[in-house]
C-alpha cells in the first residue's frame, strides 16, 4: 500500500500538481482518503461530517491544513444531523453532481447545495443508495473535460446525467470509473484495457497506477487527494 500510494503522489507531481502530506494517524486508519473531508472551491471549503462515526474526527487536521495553506479561504462547516462524504460529490464545471449514499444523507445534500448557490453553483441530487457496488456516487462517474464524463453501465441512463457526452466503462472495468483528470492527464487504475483505449481515442493521455490495495478498501483513485 505504501509503494502505491508514493507512485500516486509521484503522478500527481508529474501532472503538474505540488503536494502536501499529512502526518499518518493511526487513530483513523481511513484517513488516507482525505478527499472525504473537505469540500473545495474558488476561495472557500466546506467541512464535511463523515458519514461513517468513526471517521467524523479525520475533518479536524484537515481543516487545521485549509487554515494553514489557504487562511483567506472561507470555511463553513456541514451541520448534523446531515452527512457528507466528499466522495459524493461530482464537479463538472459549474455545476455539482452530489450522491444520496450510505454515507451522504439528504439534509447534508441540501446544506451542501445551498452553500454552492451562494457561490453561483448549481447541483443536483444522485439518488445511490440503491446502487450495491457504489460505496460513493464517485465510484461511477468522474467530470472529463467540457462537456464529457466518465459513467458506468449502471449510472448512464440516470437522468441526471442526459446533456452529456458519455465515456462508457464496462462492467467488467466498472472500477476505473473513479478516475481523476488533472491538466492532460487521466488517472486510471492499471488493468482497465478497455478504458485506456477508449479514452485514448477521446484524446486523453492516461497514466495507469496499481490501486490493488486501496480497492480492497473501497478507495480509489480521487479519494487519496485534496485537490484545488
Amino acid at each position: 500500500m505504501l509503494t502505491q500510494h508514493a507512485a500516486y503522489c509521484a503522478a500527481l507531481e508529474e501532472c503538474g500538481l505540488t503536494v502536501t502530506y499529512l502526518e499518518a494517524d493511526p487513530d483513523y486508519p481511513d484517513s488516507t482518503f482525505v478527499e472525504d473531508a473537505a469540500v473545495l472551491i474558488e476561495g472557500a471549503s466546506m467541512l464535511t461530517l463523515p458519514g461513517a462515526p468513526s471517521r467524523q474526527g479525520e475533518v479536524e487536521s484537515i481543516s487545521k491544513l485549509i487554515r494553514s495553506l489557504l487562511p483567506a479561504f472561507n470555511l463553513q462547516s456541514i451541520q448534523p444531523p446531515g452527512t457528507i462524504d466528499g466522495g459524493d460529490v461530482c464537479e463538472a464545471d459549474n455545476h455539482f453532481f452530489i450522491g444520496i449514499s450510505q454515507r451522504t444523507n439528504q439534509a447534508g445534500a441540501e446544506q451542501l447545495a445551498g452553500w454552492l448557490a451562494s457561490y453561483g453553483f448549481t447541483s443536483s441530487f444522485v439518488d445511490i443508495r440503491n446502487e450495491n457496488t457504489l460505496l460513493h456516487l464517485k465510484r461511477g462517474v468522474a467530470r472529463l473535460s467540457g462537456n464529457r464524463l466518465l459513467v458506468t453501465d449502471a449510472l448512464a441512463p440516470r437522468a441526471e446525467f442526459t446533456g452529456y457526452e458519455h465515456v462508457r466503462v464496462t462492467p467488467d472495468e466498472e472500477y476505473g470509473a473513479n478516475c481523476v483528470m488533472i491538466n492532460d492527464y487521466v488517472l486510471i487504475p492499471r488493468g482497465c484495457v478497455k478504458l485506456a483505449e477508449d479514452l485514448h481515442k477521446a484524446g486523453y493521455q492516461t497514466i495507469a497506477l496499481e490501486m490493488s490495495e486501496f480497492q480492497k478498501m473501497d478507495g480509489g483513485l480521487s479519494c487519496l487527494s485534496l485537490r484545488f
